[in-house]
């Protein structure tokens, strides 16, 4: 199996609820390309990322598995509550946003978990994760004990995505995470405040080659074509 490059339509992209100018060049923005043809080569069951906001990832993963009929879940976990890096909501409107648009364009595929990331811990048995997206509060204490207390529920051979690795502002700390993780299997994205793609229990054989394509990978993501 090879890896393949899928034209794509987001239909959040079409969504009223949504700020298209976040979905489109927001932050994880540049990104949604290779996520959705990531979810299309690896065919996870259970999908679940910790930090959501509007659901410019989530819901690129849920497109992919709408579009690739995959016998796929994905979970959105967040409080929609907001905090110092993404500023304070001041109210429901963006959860009852991201759900309404989950429910009309991904019934049967994208759940919301509204919770803090620890308490969401006991509705995934260990080992069910096979894509973990971390996304939440960025200071390295904080994705330090996201990765931490999530790995256990990893598939093997799973995957788990950070993003903001090389954002270096402020308390911002998943660059040093990374650079302590990144001894494992990995790919990684500079742009759109970059994103690394670990492999901490196994690359499965079907990877070993995307990764040995990784310039051209970046390339082709980078240039958004």
């Amino acid at each position: 199996m090879d890896w393949e490059y899928h034209p794509v339509r987001f239909a959040a992209d079409h969504a009223p609820e949504l700020p298209l100018t976040y979905m489109t060049n927001g932050a994880w923005s540049g990104h949604r390309r290779f996520a959705y043809d990531l979810v299309r080569f690896a065919k996870p069951r259970l999908i679940a990322e910790l930090g959501t906001l509007y659901g410019t990832s989530f819901f690129s993963f849920c497109q992919a598995v709408k579009d690739g009929n995959l016998p796929a879940r994905c979970f959105a976990v967040d409080t929609w509550q907001g905090d110092a890096h993404t500023g304070y909501y001041g109210g429901d409107h963006i959860y009852e946003a991201v759900q309404s648009v989950t429910l009309r364009e991904f019934p049967g595929i994208g759940y919301l978990v509204r919770s803090p990331f620890d308490q969401a811990l006991a509705g995934f048995p260990d080992g069910s994760v096979d894509l973990l997206h971390i996304d939440g509060y960025h200071t390295y204490e904080a994705v330090l004990h996201d990765y931490t207390t999530w790995y256990p529920k990893l598939a093997e051979n799973g995957i788990v995505l950070f993003h903001d690795i090389v954002v270096r502002l402020g308390d911002f700390g998943v660059y040093r995470l990374w650079e302590k993780l990144s001894e494992h299997p990995h790919l990684q994205f500079p742009h759109s405040n970059g994103l690394g793609v670990l492999f901490p229990k196994g690359c499965p054989p079907a990877f070993r080659a995307v990764l040995e394509r990784q310039d051209e990978l970046v390339a082709h993501y980078i240039d958004g074509t």
